[in-house]
């Protein structure tokens, strides 16, 4: 009867460390879940609010934006729509001090190197002055133009040489015009020769265009 009473107690507390192993192991196991669910969830959290702060920028720099926005196409308007340009022409006109003083300001600086385009326009100002051209020289850069890029673009250069035949009169109306030009002209070089009647004029200077800068829509990784 001892011996029976024995082995039943001996089975009660095998029964009841059993029971407590389990539920240790129970409760380590929750716990342990519980704590990387815990980091889960507030790395989670933190992630939302960087998300939240910067949605939140973004916005206040497109209001800042949609406000620059419409001031600055009140500004082009007022600066468009004047009885008179800025060169005392007709805005609607189409002599060479008409037009709006946007295409004023787009044919002083252009977007887009163009040397041919150039020449023309020396050629169209040249024989406006009754005079003969000798030659329209300079070197053609829209290769190496077109594979340069900048974030801020600059005025970039565009040296010439003319040579010109006519009379004084002639000659010195055409570098007044260059001096008068809504496109900026830098004479470098300048020499004269001949007679009143029949002068050669050899001029070197250099134009300027200013690439066009590319409005880009950036997207941000948050982490």
């Amino acid at each position: 009867m001892a011996r029976t009473t024995s082995l039943t107690k001996r089975s009660l507390i095998s029964k009841a460390n059993s029971t407590i192993v389990t539920a240790t192991a129970v409760a380590a196991f929750v716990l342990v879940f519980s704590l990387i669910a815990s980091k889960a969830l507030f790395s989670q959290m933190g992630y939302q609010n960087r998300v939240i702060g910067a949605k939140k920028e973004a916005v206040a720099q497109l209001k800042d934006n949609l406000e620059a926005r419409d001031s600055l196409v009140t500004s082009y308007k007022s600066f468009v729509d004047r009885p008179q340009n800025m060169l005392g022409g007709d805005p609607t006109g189409n002599g060479p001090q008409d037009g709006d003083n946007a295409k004023i300001v787009l044919d002083a600086l252009p977007s887009v190197y163009d040397f041919p385009a150039l020449a023309t326009s020396l050629e169209k100002l040249i024989t406006s002055q009754n005079l003969q051209i000798t030659g329209i020289t300079g070197t053609d850069q829209e290769l190496e133009q077109q594979a340069a890029t900048e974030s801020t673009p600059q005025p970039v250069p565009m040296p010439f040489q003319i040579q010109v035949t006519g009379s004084y009169d002639s000659v010195k109306n055409l570098v007044d015009l260059f001096d008068r030009s809504v496109r900026p002209f830098q004479i470098q070089n300048m020499s004269l020769g001949g007679n009143q009647s029949n002068m050669t004029l050899t001029l070197s200077a250099q134009t300027y265009y200013q690439p066009e800068k590319n409005f880009k829509i950036n997207t941000q990784v948050v982490k």
